[in-house]
């Protein structure tokens, strides 16, 4: 028998909890962002991160609620290999240890992803991947306001909107004060938080349910979601692996983190990050799994991991879910409107008004842009329409097709502009079309296979030769790439 899902806990316990952290949080920013003096601290927190802030910071941020929501939602609807889909997410870290060292050498006074790539491929590949950069930070933003609105919803009853308003509203705050100090200070607060509560609520998940009657129940009623070969969760599991490597390569929430952390701590920082996040999705993804065993009734599928867990464990283990998912929340969101507001100062404000702007502008204009993007964010999210995996994987096809120009663009002086901008457009094109002709599971999927074979073209058809040295440099001309001539000593060096 299906029973309806009831909330947990009460209204009232649901606002205190949510008036403790934000609190906490904003109290915890303002502390952490004392030492946000210049503009360098607040956008890069002065360069100087050691490894356990960056590693933590790192795990944080990529255990986001899409984890501790996305996940289950993959098991439930695509089986076991949905949730080994999510976990794949992991390789994405490990492949960019080895480019956030690159990053941090070939660019050691950087501050965005865009302006490695303004400086690499000129206007032509700027504006494609400006634009891809701003859609996917506001997808992301979106996702995880939805997020908030129904995890307070689920598990307290609380209005969706006044959850996703104040969860939101939060985050610019402590944001707004401290800059990359507050979020990397409370991102390694919050990935303590989370790792410590998932492992409790693991155990606490797998003393109450036996793994045996999941296995059965799933064998009666829903025998494809244990199919070895289903089509759409095989399809997933590339997608979703694709999807996390685009979203890392290109995104300047992991960019901005390369150049903050001390010369050589990046590598070891993902790679350690990866191992850590490896095993979040499998947990998470096991209640997804567990849902039909204990017949609760699933109205939104992307609600189903809290919504099991507090079932399983009541009252207190409601508390444990809130406070989980609302720390992966946190640490996501701030550090997209601290990234985010990098890239529009930075790529936006400043080449258009043609002039370098000093310290205190650009923390006038970042703080600026953090209140747009947040109010943006939470004007977008406020209709509450499809789930965060539709929301989120629409911006798919477009960081899937950054993936080749960004490891081309790193380690290869071939890679022209026509090539890059090439392989964007037609990748996020067809891509996109897949992901409406299809399904949301094959955007990435598309999008990346596209671009990867536009690019290899393009760099065959119309090859260049850049100088690596340049990247170095305070400022450069952005006028294009094919005009930087560069020394056949330098480039034996360099590569």
């Amino acid at each position: 028998m299906i029973v309806a899902a009831a909330p947990i806990l009460s209204s009232a316990a649901g606002y205190v909890m949510l008036a403790l952290f934000s609190v906490l949080w904003i109290s915890l920013g303002i502390w952490w962002g004392r030492r946000a003096k210049s503009y360098d601290g607040f956008a890069v927190a002065g360069r100087n991160v050691g490894l356990a802030l960056a590693t933590a910071t790192a795990v944080a941020t990529w255990i986001t609620s899409n984890t501790t929501m996305l996940a289950p939602q993959f098991a439930l609807q695509l089986g076991v290999w949905g949730a080994v889909a999510y976990a794949t997410a992991s390789f994405g870290l490990f492949a960019f240890a080895p480019m956030s060292g690159r990053i941090r050498q070939l660019m050691p006074k950087g501050y965005t992803a865009v302006e490695f790539v303004r400086r690499r491929y000129g206007v032509w590949g700027t504006i494609p991947f400006l634009i891809i950069s701003i859609f996917y930070a506001l997808t992301w933003l979106i996702s995880m306001s939805m997020a908030g609105g129904k995890l307070l919803n689920v598990l307290s009853g609380i209005p969706y909107e006044v959850g996703m308003s104040v969860v939101v509203s939060v985050c610019v705050l402590y944001t707004l004060f401290g800059g990359m100090y507050a979020v990397i200070g409370t991102d390694f607060i919050q990935s303590l938080i989370i790792l410590v509560g998932l492992v409790v609520v693991a155990i606490a998940v797998l003393v109450k349910i036996d793994i045996a009657d999941v296995h059965e129940k799933l064998t009666l009623d829903r025998p494809m979601l244990l199919w070895v070969l289903f089509p759409a969760a095989l399809m997933s599991l590339f997608n979703n692996m694709l999807f996390s490597f685009g979203e890392i390569f290109h995104s300047n929430v992991w960019w901005s983190r390369a150049f903050a952390m001390r010369e050589g701590v990046g590598p070891k920082a993902y790679a350690i990050g990866g191992l850590l996040w490896l095993p979040v999705p499998i947990l998470a993804g096991f209640l997804g799994l567990a849902a039909p065993t204990l017949g609760i009734g699933i109205s939104q599928p992307d609600t189903v991991g809290p919504l099991v867990a507090a079932t399983l464990l009541g009252w207190g283990g409601a508390l444990l879910v809130f406070v989980i998912v609302f720390c992966s929340l946190a640490s996501s969101i701030d550090s997209l409107l601290a990234a985010t507001s990098d890239l529009i100062v930075n790529d936006i404000v400043e080449p258009l008004l043609r002039d370098p702007i000093d310290d205190a502008s650009k923390r006038r204009y970042s703080a600026i842009s953090i209140i747009f993007l947040g109010g943006l964010a939470w004007a977008l999210a406020w209709p509450n329409r499809g789930t965060l995996a539709t929301v989120l994987f629409f911006a798919g096809p477009m960081v899937g097709s950054c993936i080749w120009p960004i490891v081309g663009g790193l380690y290869f002086r071939r890679p022209s502009a026509v090539a890059a901008c090439a392989a964007m457009i037609s990748g996020s094109v067809l891509g996109l079309a897949a992901y409406h002709w299809i399904g949301w599971f094959v955007g990435s999927l598309v999008g990346a296979a596209v671009s990867g074979v536009v690019f290899g073209l393009g760099t065959l058809i119309a090859p260049a030769r850049f100088d690596f040295a340049s990247l170095s440099s305070e400022r450069v001309d952005d006028g294009g790439v094919d005009c930087l001539h560069q020394r056949d000593a330098v480039e034996d060096r360099l590569l």
